[in-house]
């Protein structure tokens, strides 16, 4: 469903909620994107940055207040936010350029009550609120009920999707092994219980997954994990799926999701110790556990970092759906070779077709998020999605940025491809090489057990930077088993990140570069932590990185005089696997297209 508003109805819309909040005695309102699980994808019943303002990004934060108001986005969605929003009635500011916190300390007047739904932001976020309205001389105020939701007539109902198993041959592991060693981290702590709202993790622990949220197969719920094991699951009923109550056993107890208030004040009524993840839950939850009187421990989520560290089963599993769906991606691109050199093919065009490719493996589940198929300035896009208003054709001298992925039973895909429609320019070529080449830096990278994404960043960025270049977005994001697309703990990014990277952890490699109003260009692989290995003649036992991914990197794109002797050997290398491992799957056709798309340099 299309909740935007068009920029006719947006007036209307922000003075219907104007007069809500003067009912309310508040001077403003803060709306954020996300749900009461803080995740990336919200289900239409959630999505009130949208309904409100037009902003279809994945993040971003708007404040109203009483005769102005503002939107924050990050660098993905800068030229986004203008085509999206009214700006004549909502002003799109950069958030590294200014924070809502500023701006709020600035615009807010003294005296004003600033209203929150404590659902929709976490305890820390609420505290930076709190800090902003005291600069002002104002004061937060936390709803009972969202004032968006008073004037959204035609909300729709929360999702409803069946919570079922998640097969063990996926798995790797069962519920009850999880659940007894994540218990044992809870009670190290020590605490009672670990209380439990990325629908991920609780995914990952119980060997679930749901269909509430597009992309995702995510059961939104919550769960309280005790120190012995046993563990609490809140969730709609009407959620209960063919086959999960046996699968959950006798230690997982089903409750409604209106029982968590009272299982959350039966934890403090003996000042029990209670995990919380402060930075990705609720602050409804946090302020209901204190009231309570329990005892707060702010901490990881403790299913985090063992659900990104992949078991080999998942592994396995990881690396049969990128060859499925590498296979599916070559007859794409193939096609794509052919059909743009005739002309008459636009970006919409284009994505469905890939998708079709995709379908016809007879294993997808989904998209594992909504395909970014951008020609030439729309690929300078970050998050760019074709719609019918600004669907481009594929013309000669463009370049064509595919960002895509999907959703298997065994496995989570996502891979950028950037390719040349007809002759590329030499500024062209240069800019990707040296993306290529920022690509290979990390992809060849050994590093030792304790360093982190951010200690790696620079090797994407390296050759751009020489030339005076640089992208404004991570170089790599952690993925899902059959979850969530982009998940933690770990990334690649210039953002501090005390996360070390650990064997089994799957991330992206996907260095950029965009030149606003021309072309855009991406090359992405997910690459894996392998185990630690001597190097001959070394005194420490190295990581590194396997490539999952398989797809050709377009040669076209590539100044052969730009790469070191190594790193054409790792782009032949490469290829050569790409080639021997996908020829088996394709058509006649697309396997002469592809000896030659993988052709040594």
């Amino acid at each position: 469903m299309d909740m935007a508003p068009t920029l006719m109805e947006l007036g209307d819309r922000l003075a219907c909620l104007r007069a809500e909040l003067g009912r309310r005695n508040l001077a403003g309102f803060v709306v954020p994107r996300a749900d009461a699980h803080q995740g990336e994808y919200v289900p239409p019943h959630d999505a009130r940055l949208a309904w409100l303002t037009g902003f279809t990004g994945s993040a971003g934060t708007a404040v109203i207040l009483r005769t102005r108001a503002a939107i924050f986005v990050d660098g993905r969605y800068t030229l986004q936010v203008r085509d999206e929003v009214d700006t004549t009635l909502i002003d799109p500011l950069p958030i590294m350029e200014q924070s809502p916190e500023d701006w709020l300390a600035k615009h807010l007047r003294p005296g004003d009550r600033l209203g929150y739904d404590p659902w929709l932001h976490t305890p820390d976020g609420v505290s930076r609120l709190q800090s902003a309205c005291a600069r002002a001389g104002a004061v937060l105020d936390a709803c009972t009920d969202n004032p968006i939701d008073a004037v959204w007539i035609d909300q729709p109902p929360p999702p409803k999707a069946a919570i079922t198993p998640y097969p063990l041959e996926y798995a790797g592991e069962n519920s009850t092994s999880k659940r007894t060693r994540i218990a044992e981290l809870v009670a190290k702590i020590p605490a009672y219980a670990a209380v439990l709202t990325m629908p991920d993790s609780i995914a990952w622990l119980l060997n679930i997954r749901g269909g509430d949220v597009d992309h995702s197969p995510l059961p939104l719920s919550f769960a309280i994990l005790y120190d012995d094991g046993r563990c609490s699951l809140f969730m709609d009923p009407d959620k209960i799926g063919q086959g999960l109550v046996a699968h959950l056993g006798d230690q997982v107890t089903l409750h409604d999701q209106q029982a968590l208030g009272p299982a959350l004040d039966s934890l403090g009524g003996d000042t029990k110790h209670v995990l919380l993840d402060t930075g990705t839950a609720a602050a409804w939850i946090a302020n209901r556990l204190t009231a309570a009187g329990a005892k707060l421990v702010s901490g990881a989520d403790p299913c985090a970092l063992p659900k990104a560290r992949k078991n080999a089963t998942e592994i396995a599993g990881m690396r049969t759906a990128h060859i499925r769906d590498g296979a599916a991606l070559c007859s794409f691109l193939a096609w794509l070779d052919q059909t743009a050199a005739k002309g008459g093919l636009d970006e919409i065009t284009a994505s469905d077709k890939l998708e079709s490719f995709r379908k016809a493996t007879g294993c997808l589940r989904d998209l594992s998020f909504p395909t970014i198929s951008g020609a030439g300035p729309n690929g300078a896009i970050v998050h760019y999605r074709a719609s019918a208003k600004n669907n481009r054709m594929l013309e000669a001298g463009n370049l064509y940025l595919l960002d895509s992925g999907a959703q298997y039973l065994d496995g989570t895909t996502d891979v950028t491809r950037t390719i040349a429609i007809g002759t590329p320019s030499a500024e062209q070529q240069d800019r990707f090489t040296r993306v290529l080449k920022g690509h290979i830096g990390l992809a060849t990278i050994r590093f030792p057990k304790g360093v982190t994404g951010a200690h790696l960043d620079v090797l994407a960025r390296a050759a751009l930077w020489k030339a005076g270049l640089d992208y404004d977005h991570g170089t790599g994001h952690g993925v899902g088993c059959y979850l969530s697309v982009h998940e933690g703990p770990q990334s690649i990014s210039r953002r501090p990140n005390n996360v070390g990277l650990d064997p089994g952890m799957i991330v992206s490699n996907e260095p950029g570069y965009y030149k606003q109003g021309a072309y855009g260009i991406r090359i992405e692989n997910l690459v894996l932590v392998t185990e630690p290995c001597q190097i001959p003649g070394g005194e420490r036992e190295m990581m590194g990185f396997d490539s999952l991914t398989l797809a050709p990197i377009d040669l076209r794109l590539v100044t052969r005089g730009l790469l070191t002797d190594e790193e054409a050997g790792w782009l032949n290398t490469y290829h050569a696997q790409v080639c021997k491992t996908l020829m088996p799957l394709v058509d006649a056709p697309t396997a002469s297209w592809l000896a030659h798309a993988t052709r040594a340099i």
